[in-house]
């Protein structure tokens, strides 16, 4: 009886290890030949579900933003607004191995859609998808009528916080960023208990 192979898991998997391959030496190092080392597969099975590299990149590209707003649909929404928007972007800062890989990833294909038309399309949604659930449930907790400056804000704070914490060289650098999140914060909703 013929092998039943799951097509959309494979991808996932090829994806995956592009991602960490991504994290560790960047985007130059990425190649059929490389990410099919670093998947365990021979360049063929991995040409038999993605028939180029930038094939290769836009779904990894894709796989990377749904982990961020996986992450993003675990923090409690029923929170206090300020609480919940500093777990949010907590989502997205490289505080952890998973966390740092995917900001790794995410910044290489953000300099990298900068020359790549699809790549960049699929960053462009990935952007408003996650701006458009910020700015819902900004408005479902009472920040209507400037919630579209709040999620944008909060988005650019995010990203420039990721960025830093990757090249931070310390503990006390990285708590340094956390402090200037929560004044942020305290900007943009209010101090806790205000």
């Amino acid at each position: 009886m013929p092998k039943t192979v799951d097509r959309e898991e494979q991808r996932r998997q090829i994806g995956t290890a592009l991602l960490e391959l991504a994290a560790e030496r960047g985007l130059d190092e990425v190649s059929v030949r490389t990410v099919a080392a670093a998947s365990g597969r021979s360049a063929g099975a991995v040409q038999k579900y993605f028939s180029t590299k930038e094939e290769m990149l836009a779904f990894a590209a894709e796989l990377a933003g749904e982990r961020v707003e996986r992450r993003m649909a675990e923090v409690g929404t029923t929170l206090p607004a300020r609480q919940a928007l500093r777990e949010l972007i907590l989502t997205t800062l490289p505080l952890d191995t998973e966390r740092r890989a995917d900001a790794t990833a995410q910044l290489a294909f953000a300099v990298h859609a900068a020359h790549h038309p699809r790549l960049a399309a699929i960053r462009r949604q990935v952007d408003q998808d996650v701006r458009q659930a910020l700015v819902t449930w900004l408005e479902s907790a009472g920040h209507g009528e400037n919630a579209g400056a709040v999620a944008d804000a909060v988005i650019a704070l995010s990203d420039g916080l990721a960025l830093r914490m990757l090249y931070a060289s310390s503990e006390q650098e990285r708590e340094g960023l956390l402090t200037a999140l929560d004044r942020a914060l305290d900007v943009l909703i209010g101090s806790p208990g205000a």
